[in-house]
C-alpha cells in the first residue's frame, strides 16, 4: 500500500492510500502551482509591508482580495489536474476513499 500526501490550501494535510495495485499520480501542473503560490507570497509579503508601512486600509483590504483570487485561482489550477490525473485514476481502480478524501477537501476549501 502507498501513501500520498497533500498538504490543502487551507493548511490542513490529506493522505490517501492506495490499495495493493501501488498505482501512481502525475501531477502535470506541479511547476505551475509552484510559480503561482510564489507570486501570491510575494505579494501577501507587499501587504504585509503596506500594513507596517501604515498604508490606507481600504488599500490593504484591495490588496488582501487580490492575493485572496490568486490563491483561489491556484486552488482550481490544482484541483483540476488531481481531477484529471489522481481522480481518474482511482475511478479506474476502483479507489473510492480516494473520492471520499477529495469530496473531504473540497468541503474544506469551500467551507
Amino acid at each position: 500500500m502507498s501513501e500520498h500526501t497533500q498538504v490543502l490550501p487551507d493548511g490542513s494535510v490529506v493522505t490517501h492510500s492506495h490499495g495493493e495495485h501501488g498505482h501512481t499520480h502525475s501531477h502535470t501542473q506541479t511547476k505551475a502551482v509552484l510559480n503561482r503560490l510564489s507570486r501570491a507570497i510575494g505579494h501577501l509579503e507587499s501587504v504585509k509591508r503596506m500594513v507596517e508601512d501604515g498604508r490606507d486600509c481600504t488599500e490593504v483590504l484591495i490588496q488582501l482580495a487580490a492575493v485572496r483570487s490568486a490563491l483561489n485561482n491556484t486552488a482550481k489550477v490544482i484541483l483540476k489536474d488531481h481531477i484529471e490525473h489522481c481522480i481518474s485514476d482511482a475511478a479506474e481502480h476502483g479507489d473510492t476513499e480516494a473520492l471520499a478524501q477529495l469530496e473531504e477537501a473540497i468541503e474544506r476549501f469551500m467551507g
